[in-house]
């Protein structure tokens, strides 16, 4: 067991929510969820890349905030396209890799290579590339390249 977990608090969705996010990642998996008096979930365990996260129905009317995300490290344009396309359905494109997917939770799908383009040793190709972002949804590798080169 990790020493530190998160607890994600949903109204009424944990169990639903889990589900989603286990069948969403690869190398993740669900526990058995604890039922309430009414047989609905309660609460349930699940793993994603070793990571380890509950899902509580918890009092409502509490929801999520961006305050808190949850960052993918995508190796490519393939994952960022994946990843952020299979989150943001029924939820809401942020700007610069943010988005909230359909159960309120704020995510950033980030390419591994950002610290490259945004913390480059050309400055000017730096700020050239957070300028690019800035105008982004869904990151998009090939433009951010493109403007820390100067194309």
């Amino acid at each position: 067991m990790q020493k530190i977990s998160t607890c994600l608090w949903f109204d009424g969705q944990a169990g639903e929510a889990a589900e989603f996010y286990t069948s969403t990642f690869a190398n993740a998996s669900m526990g058995q969820p604890t039922p309430g008096p009414d047989g609905t979930v309660i609460m349930v365990g699940f793993e994603i890349g070793g990571r380890e996260f509950m899902a509580l129905n918890g009092r409502p009317g509490l929801g999520f905030t961006e305050a808190i995300s949850l960052v993918v490290n995508c190796e490519n344009q393939d994952e960022v396209d994946r990843y952020w396309d299979a989150l943001v359905d029924g939820g809401e494109e942020g700007r610069c890799g943010w988005l909230k997917d359909k159960f309120g939770v704020s995510w950033q799908i980030i390419p591994t290579a950002m610290p490259e383009f945004l913390n480059g040793p050309d400055e000017a190709g730096s700020r050239r590339a957070m300028e690019a972002m800035m105008t982004m949804g869904k990151l998009d590798l090939a433009v951010l390249k493109k403007a820390y080169d100067g194309d």
